[in-house]
């Protein structure tokens, strides 16, 4: 199957007045080309992640690559052989990346220093160095460089709290932080310098770029990367690739995320296909039980058949 299609991740820190404006009359423009994806406007930026056809993508990038203020934005490309999304939503955010501090941090003026791959790579084996994951846990379960930490964190605005939780076992480290691509990075690591710590350090172009690296290859990363997309993964270690995501129910080795059956949690659980069978897509018995479970819905479950996979739930517990 050929690559015809493009996923293009980016962001940019720059003024936008106007940007509920901006916002709506990006959304028209986007729509015209036939992109699909995900891109937020606010007054300090756009962050995006959109698909399209080659010629889509290179229509969104000369036109962007036309406006002053878009000019040097750098774009993450991977082919692709169809959409990454479903549909297209350009939104306006009173922030790019959601930390919701008093005062808010600005990276143009203050940010950690970028490490490339290569530096990036040989900075991790060094001692009194400390590797914080800056995404949320879910996205470190699938993967992350090997030592690194992981913040008991679910959404990045509970970042913060827990820096300053842990403010003992960070003081007078070096400390490494990524995300993604970069752009959570430019103001976590700005709001860690603004706090008092001050050998910090970013991997500049996050993950994706990591992986992409010919010198580094990816190396000391185990797992997958976890993407906001329809593909939910990509890989990033070239030469080795180690299995870290746990299977919710068996702690099997999987790297398969599926949402919760039920929509009023919609959790996002690895499972392997098997005990999404085996448990109704659920990721606890009042979820298996909702009225509104999705997989019991999607594949006619009698309550008799329902039933008799409770019961074999039980069954399996009893074993343990």
């Amino acid at each position: 199957m050929s690559n015809n299609y493009r996923i293009l991740l980016y962001y940019k820190y720059v003024d936008i007045e106007n940007p509920e404006e901006f916002a709506q009359e990006h959304l028209v423009f986007c729509k015209e080309l036939g992109l699909k994806g995900r891109i937020l406007i606010a007054s300090e930026g756009i962050n995006g992640t959109c698909s399209g056809t080659t010629e889509q993508t290179d229509a969104y990038m000369e036109k962007m690559k036309a406006d002053p203020r878009f000019a040097d934005m750098v774009y993450k490309i991977d082919e692709a052989h169809d959409h990454a999304f479903k549909k297209l939503h350009v939104r306006y955010r009173p922030e790019l990346v959601t930390l919701r501090l008093e005062d808010d941090i600005d990276p143009r003026e203050k940010t950690g220093n970028y490490l490339s791959p290569k530096e990036f790579y040989e900075q991790m084996q060094k001692e009194d160095t400390l590797i914080i994951d800056a995404r949320n846990d879910y996205e470190y379960d699938l993967g992350h460089f090997e030592g690194a930490i992981k913040p008991d964190i679910r959404s990045f605005r509970e970042l913060p709290d827990w820096i300053n939780e842990n403010r003992e076992m960070i003081k007078d480290k070096k400390i490494l932080t990524y995300c993604t691509g970069g752009v959570r990075c430019e103001k976590f690591s700005g709001w860690l310098k603004e706090e008092g710590f001050e050998d910090v350090n970013q991997l500049h172009g996050g993950i994706v770029t990591y992986g992409k690296d010919p010198e580094v290859r990816g190396r000391r990363w185990n797992g997958q990367c976890y993407v906001f997309d329809e593909r939910i993964s990509v890989p990033v270690n070239q030469e080795e690739h180690i299995i870290v995501g746990k299977d919710y129910f068996t702690g099997e080795p999987c790297e398969r995320y599926v949402n919760c059956a039920n929509p009023e949690c919609n959790e996002q659980v690895l499972m392997s296909e098997e005990t999404e069978h085996a448990y109704l897509r659920a990721c606890s018995d009042a979820c298996r039980v909702h009225p509104r479970n999705r997989y019991i819905k999607e594949h006619d479950l009698s309550e008799a058949e329902v039933h008799e996979r409770l019961k074999k739930i039980e069954e399996l517990r009893a074993e343990v």
